[in-house]
């Protein structure tokens, strides 16, 4: 059964557009996960990427839309008493921005602020422990292999991911399911 919904942001409760590939060629990344790689960097060189990326961040907040069907799901979940977390690489900024321009809510937000961010197994394992659930009574919700690592990591099986092409997943893992209609009827099913 069911108790715990753990979802992305970008990508999955909204849609939005990102040019990664851009994105880490403009920030010099090598490869390695963006967050991570501005982590590691010193000053002056730190601030400057990271005010690149929160530039491309911005403007794909602003054009972001609510994914058709994700507020009446996010509401059918809270009727039943599912507990809800938001867990996002992106900026507590851009999260209660989206939030607020689409009136939704979630039982816990982590964005990364909080130092817990994805592909690590961490900020899923905090939501369980939070949450007072197990992992086997979560599932996780999200577009990318980051949220696939994120929740094997965590050792949460139920993994869903919203794509339009269902070819797209079969290299990251996760069941795929190619609408919020789709995922709410097999959510219902683990109710």
């Amino acid at each position: 059964m069911i108790k715990g919904a753990i979802f992305d942001m970008d990508g999955t409760i909204v849609d939005v557009t990102y040019d990664w590939k851009k994105i880490k060629k403009e920030l010099q990344t090598g490869g390695e996960p963006i967050l991570t790689y501005l982590e590691n960097l010193d000053e002056p060189e730190k601030t400057e990427k990271w005010h690149i990326l929160e530039r491309y961040e911005e403007q794909a907040t602003a054009r972001a839309v609510l994914k058709e069907g994700m507020g009446k799901f996010l509401a059918f979940l809270k009727g039943k008493g599912i507990k809800k977390a938001l867990v996002t690489n992106n900026s507590r900024k851009n999260v209660d921005f989206l939030l607020d321009k689409f009136k939704l809510s979630f039982d816990l937000v982590i964005s990364r602020e909080a130092g817990l961010w994805k592909p690590s197994g961490a900020p899923f394992l905090h939501v369980l422990e939070n949450f007072g659930i197990h992992r086997k009574e979560c599932c996780v919700v999200g577009d990318s292999h980051f949220d696939v690592k994120a929740a094997e990591e965590a050792g949460i099986e139920r993994i869903f991911i919203l794509a339009d092409e269902r070819g797209k997943t079969n290299s990251i893992g996760g069941k795929a399911v190619g609408s919020v209609r789709e995922l709410q009827q097999k959510i219902e099913n683990l109710i």
